[in-house]
C-alpha cells in the first residue's frame, strides 16, 4: 500500500470563517466557528478518512498538493465561461487560496496527520472547472529525519 494519500472533496471549495465571538448577558464571551466552516471542515474529514481506511496517520514531514477547483459563475457569457474552464481566466475571487487550504488542513488534524504542524512543502492552483472541488495528495517526505 502506498504512503500516498490521495481524495477530492466534493462541492464548491469554502474557505477557513474567522471565528466568531458571542455574549451571553453582557458578562460571557463565547467563541465558534461559523457554520458554513465547520460543514465543509466536517465534508473535508469524511472524504479525507474514506482515502485512509486502515492505514496509521503519517508521521513526521508532509509535502501537500491542492487543486482548488471553483465553478464558473453562471451569469458570464458562453465565451468567457469557455475562456474560463482552458484555463485563460483565473479565479481571482473569494475563497482566498490560503483560507481553503487552512479549512483543508484543519480538517484533515488526526485523520490524516497528526497535525499541520508536519506541513513542510504545499504547491497550491486555484481554476476554474465544470465540476467545483479539492484535489488533495498527501505525500511523506522521504529520506528526511524525524524532528527532535
Amino acid at each position: 500500500m502506498s504512503n500516498v494519500v490521495k481524495f477530492k472533496v466534493p462541492g464548491t471549495p469554502v474557505g477557513k470563517g474567522r471565528p466568531r465571538v458571542s455574549t451571553r448577558g453582557g458578562k460571557f464571551a463565547r467563541m465558534y466557528t461559523p457554520e458554513k466552516t465547520a460543514s465543509y471542515e466536517n465534508l473535508v474529514a469524511l472524504a479525507a478518512q474514506e482515502a485512509m481506511v486502515g492505514r496509521n496517520l503519517i508521521d513526521g514531514p508532509v509535502d501537500v498538493e491542492l487543486v482548488i477547483l471553483l465553478p464558473v459563475p453562471a451569469s458570464w457569457s458562453k465565451k468567457k465561461q469557455a475562456a474560463a474552464l482552458q484555463g485563460q481566466v483565473y479565479p481571482t475571487k473569494k475563497p482566498d487560496i490560503d483560507n481553503v487550504e487552512k479549512a483543508i488542513f484543519d480538517a484533515i488534524n488526526g485523520v490524516v496527520w497528526h497535525d499541520d504542524v508536519q506541513v513542510c512543502d504545499v504547491s497550491k492552483r486555484k481554476r476554474y472547472a465544470e465540476v467545483p472541488g479539492v484535489h488533495v495528495v498527501v505525500k511523506p517526505i522521504e529520506g528526511a529525519l524525524f524532528a527532535a
